[in-house]
């Protein structure tokens, strides 16, 4: 099962037309070629380059370069932390001045309790929907869930053949950053709804382009 990330909201605040969609395939696929976003977006290459030039112009997109094999070094385009603020961070300054204000109150491990409690209802809830559901039916009904919470979620296979959860958006990112419990609720509650050992690989706050966590089914080894 693959639920491409273009499908879901949020989309990229303020833009519209090729510069959104460009810029929602670089989220979704940070590190990619002139040549990967003309084939997926299906514009011209002239079209492409400009736009490319115009984000790049507003701090919205940089790039590296990389040497291939044969002929000039390519070009990696990435969103710059000015084009990854164009995705809405629901309620994250609210959330943060409660959390300061718990902690100073309540200590810090109030505060995670009040983090933790957003895990705990979302499973309770899954909990009624999912009695007797497949793997994929729980697969779907977590997707959708985040995609609700504005994650941007794809599911899709990895290496192994084992399905991998990718959330390419943190709405709760500098919360998370101050409160790594946060991700560990999250992974707790993926194993638990999902009935499942998860691991997780790539990780926002540490500096990646997405949160993945790859599914494997209890009793697979």
């Amino acid at each position: 099962m693959t639920v491409s990330p273009q499908n879901y909201q949020p989309r990229p605040l303020g833009l519209k037309g090729p510069r959104a969609e460009l810029v929602l395939a670089l989220k979704g696929g940070s590190g990619l070629t002139a040549r990967a976003l003309i084939e997926r977006l299906g514009l011209s290459p002239n079209a492409v380059r400009h736009h490319l030039k115009e984000l790049e112009a507003a701090g919205l997109v940089t790039y590296d370069r990389q040497a291939g094999a044969v002929g000039a070094p390519s070009h990696r385009y990435y969103l710059t932390p000015a084009g990854e603020a164009l995705f809405p961070r629901r309620y994250e300054e609210t959330v943060g001045r409660l959390l300061d204000y718990v902690v100073e109150h309540e200590g810090r491990a109030a505060a995670v309790s009040v983090l933790e409690t957003k895990y705990r209802e979302l499973a309770k809830s899954l909990r009624a929907e999912l009695t007797d559901a497949t793997a994929e039916e729980r697969l779907r009904a977590v997707t959708r869930a985040l995609e609700a919470e504005g994650y941007m979620p794809e599911v899709r296979q990895n290496g192994s053949g084992l399905p991998m959860l990718v959330e390419h958006n943190c709405p709760m990112q500098q919360v998370a950053e101050r409160f790594p419990e946060l991700c560990e609720a999250e992974a707790r509650f993926l194993a638990e709804v999902l009935e499942a050992d998860v691991r997780r690989g790539a990780h926002i706050p540490s500096g990646c382009g997405s949160c993945e966590y790859v599914v494997t089914p209890k009793g697979v080894s």
